[in-house]
C-alpha cells in the first residue's frame, strides 16, 4: 500500500526545496539555498518526522528580480532518484513538464525511481506555462485546451507502458507508438500516484479524470472553499473516480502572534522581491493568488503563494484542523527557513495534530 493511502486524515508534505528561495521570493535572512546537502538535510528531517510527500517545483529558469527567484534549480527526476535512494518512508515526487519530455522516457525514468525507492515515487504532471522556458527549448506554449489534449495523450501512453504486458501500438493526434514495450513495471500497482494542479476549468477536468491527488489553492476558509471542494469531488464522480485533495501552506510560526506578524511583515513587506513576483504574475495571469505588490492589510507569501499559517503553534494547528474539516486531505508546507521551520513543526505542531486525531504518532520504518 502506498504511504499516501495511510490512515492519517491530514497528510503532509514539503514543497519547493529543489529551487532557490523555495516558495518565498524574499531577501530575508535565512532564505533557502537549493544545494544538494540542504535538500538531503530537509528530506531526512521530513522522513524522520513521518511526512508523506516531498514535492519539487519544475523549473528551468528563474523570474528575475533581486533574487532571480527559483533560478537555481535541480531537474526533478534525477533529484527524486537521489533522494529516494537515501530515505525510508517518504514518497519523493518528480514534477514533469509534459511538453519537454517524451512519455516513453518519462515512464522509464519514473519506473526506475520507483524501484530505487522501493515503491516510494510519485509523479506530479504539469503542462507548463512559462513562455521564456519554452523558448529555451525552441518551442512555443500551445493553446491552453490543446496543451491539455496533448497531456492526456502523454499520460495515456505512459499508463499503457506501465500496465500493458505485451507490445502495443498507439495512434493519437500527438503521439504514435509502434510496438511499445516497457519492462520492468513499476513496483506500485497499477502505477505510482499521480498529482496534477489544473486550475482552469479544462485543467480541473484533466485532474479529476487522471490524478490520484488533485492539487488546488484555497483562500479564506469559507463557503467559497466549500463550494470549490465539492465541485472538484463532483467532477471526479463524473469520471467514477475518487481522489485526494491537496493544497499548499506557507508557515510563519513564533511563540506569540505578535512575533509571527512582525516576522511576516519583515520578510513580505520589507524584503519581498516584488520585481520577481511581478514577473511571475505577468507570466501566469490565470492564477488569482498571484499579486502585484505588498499589501500591509493582506499578508501573502510572495512567490508561490499558499494558504498563510501565521501565529503560535496552537494557532497553526487549529488552522490545519480547520483545513481538514473543509475537506482537504493533504497539504504541502513551506517556510522562509525550511530546516528551522521543519524542526519546530515536528516538535511543536505535529503533536497537536496527533492529539486532535488528524495524524497518528509516527513509529518509523526499518
Amino acid at each position: 500500500m502506498s504511504v499516501l493511502d495511510n490512515d492519517n486524515r491530514l497528510k503532509l508534505g514539503i514543497f519547493g526545496t529543489n529551487v532557490s528561495y523555495g516558495c518565498s521570493a524574499t531577501t530575508a535572512e535565512g532564505t533557502w539555498e537549493a544545494t544538494w546537502p540542504a535538500n538531503v538535510e530537509m528530506v531526512t528531517l521530513a522522513d524522520q518526522a513521518g511526512l508523506e510527500a516531498f514535492i519539487p517545483v519544475a523549473r528551468w529558469r528563474g523570474f528575475g528580480g533581486k533574487t532571480n527567484f527559483n533560478g537555481t534549480c535541480f531537474e526533478t527526476y534525477t533529484w527524486a532518484a537521489g533522494l529516494g535512494a537515501i530515505t525510508k518512508h517518504i514518497v519523493v515526487f518528480s514534477t514533469s513538464h509534459v511538453p519537454t519530455i517524451h512519455p516513453i522516457v518519462a515512464a522509464k525514468q519514473a519506473t526506475t525511481i520507483d524501484h530505487i525507492s522501493n515503491g516510494r515515487f510519485g509523479l506530479n504532471i504539469v503542462c507548463g506555462w512559462y513562455e521564456a522556458e519554452f523558448r529555451m527549448f525552441g518551442a512555443s506554449v500551445m493553446e491552453h485546451n490543446t496543451l491539455y489534449e496533448y497531456a492526456a495523450e502523454w499520460f495515456e501512453v505512459m499508463r499503457k507502458l506501465w500496465t500493458v504486458e505485451d507490445e502495443f501500438d498507439y495512434e493519437g493526434r500527438y503521439f504514435t507508438v509502434e510496438k511499445g514495450f516497457h519492462q520492468p513495471k513499476p513496483i506500485q500497482k497499477p502505477y505510482p500516484p499521480i498529482m496534477n494542479a489544473g486550475s482552469s476549468p479544462t485543467g480541473a477536468r484533466f485532474a479529476a479524470k487522471y490524478a490520484d491527488m488533485v492539487f488546488t489553492s484555497v483562500g479564506d476558509l469559507n463557503d467559497e472553499t466549500t463550494s470549490k471542494v465539492k465541485g472538484l469531488r463532483d467532477m471526479g464522480r463524473e469520471f467514477e473516480r475518487e481522489f485526494q485533495l491537496w493544497t499548499s501552506c506557507s508557515i510563519v510560526c513564533r511563540p506569540t502572534e505578535k512575533e509571527a506578524l512582525d516576522y511576516a511583515r519583515y520578510y513580505i513587506l520589507e524584503n519581498g522581491d516584488w520585481e520577481a513576483v511581478a514577473n511571475l504574475s505577468g507570466a501566469r495571469p490565470d492564477r488569482p493568488w498571484q499579486h502585484p505588490g505588498p499589501d500591509p492589510n493582506n499578508l501573502k507569501n510572495p512567490g508561490w503563494g499558499g494558504y498563510m499559517l501565521l501565529g503560535t503553534p496552537e494557532q497553526i494547528a487549529e488552522k490545519l484542523i480547520k483545513l481538514s474539516k473543509f475537506g482537504v486531505d493533504g497539504t504541502v508546507l513551506s517556510w522562509v527557513n525550511y530546516p528551522d521551520g521543519m524542526r519546530q513543526f515536528s516538535k511543536e505542531i505535529l503533536p497537536l495534530l496527533e492529539q486532535a486525531g488528524l495524524r497518528r504518532p509516527f513509529k518509523g520504518v526499518g
